[in-house]
């Protein structure tokens, strides 16, 4: 069940997976799966008071570590063994939280961040704990890579967001060009903090970094809002993460000069 829904809902991230050693991966489709319960929660079809009673519901659960909930009794197994705050984790609730409104609407590029912090800068800096990465620096590098990814996200899905009445940026290609251009320095500030990842799970996080950047230049390419509009959500076709996991082999050695 882990790897299939990591299969099915994250694509770049299930490809990048295959780098991974076993226990690693298990580590990280058990994180992936209680954050894709999250979401599933604030993204179904059902009426607001509902989802909000299944957030709720989830939430105490968590809090009271659930023996009955396999995906919690899974959470918490990570949160003791890799040492991770549940601080982080309810950081994580907070920002979810945040898309239980019957209308969503960010209006500046800090509550843009923070968002983003909290939705996915969290879930980097999770996954850098069950890496066994533990430098400060390296840890803020991850929250910076949660939020390049977010921001790439938020590009990317803007009708998917008109629709359920959530708006993070404006509608418009030039609000969706700047987003790509801001998620571009994240990735950027991110990239020196990966030569802390030990090596048998480094080349992973490269190629899951390379593939989701590379959505961005995808989204660049439609050149306008028709074109946007009519493209539906923007995927990095297979033979582009083949391209990029081979240009990956650069970056791993590039890391290896990294002090």
């Amino acid at each position: 069940m882990k790897s299939n829904l990591l299969k099915k809902h994250a694509k770049s991230f299930y490809w990048a997976s295959f780098f991974l050693s076993s226990d690693v991966f298990n580590k990280c489709s058990s994180l992936y799966n209680f954050c894709r319960t999250l979401d599933d929660i604030v993204d179904d079809d059902n009426k607001l008071e509902v989802k909000k009673k299944k957030f709720y519901k989830f939430k105490k659960e968590f809090e009271n570590n659930d023996p009955n909930n396999q995906i919690i009794k899974d959470m918490w197994s990570i949160i003791n063994s890799e040492n991770i705050s549940k601080k982080v984790v309810i950081d994580l609730f907070d920002g979810v939280e945040t898309d239980l409104k019957e209308k969503v609407e960010i209006n500046s590029k800090k509550e843009l961040l923070v968002y983003s912090y909290r939705v996915a800068g969290t879930v980097g800096l999770m996954m850098s704990k069950i890496l066994k990465v533990y430098n400060k620096e390296s840890l803020k590098g991850a929250i910076d890579l949660g939020i390049a990814m977010q921001l790439t996200n938020i590009a990317r899905d803007v009708c998917e967001d008109k629709k359920r009445n959530r708006r993070y940026i404006k509608s418009d290609f030039s609000s969706i060009k700047q987003t790509i251009y801001e998620s571009e320095i994240f990735y950027q500030k991110s990239f020196k903090s990966i030569s802390s990842i030990k090596l048998r799970s480094r080349f992973s996080v490269i190629v899951a970094r390379r593939i989701y950047k590379k959505i961005g230049d995808y989204i660049l390419k439609q050149k306008n809002i028709e074109n946007y509009n009519k493209a539906g959500k923007i995927y990095v076709p297979l033979f582009e993460k083949i391209i990029q996991t081979f240009l990956s082999i650069f970056d791993f050695v590039k890391l290896l000069f990294v002090k």
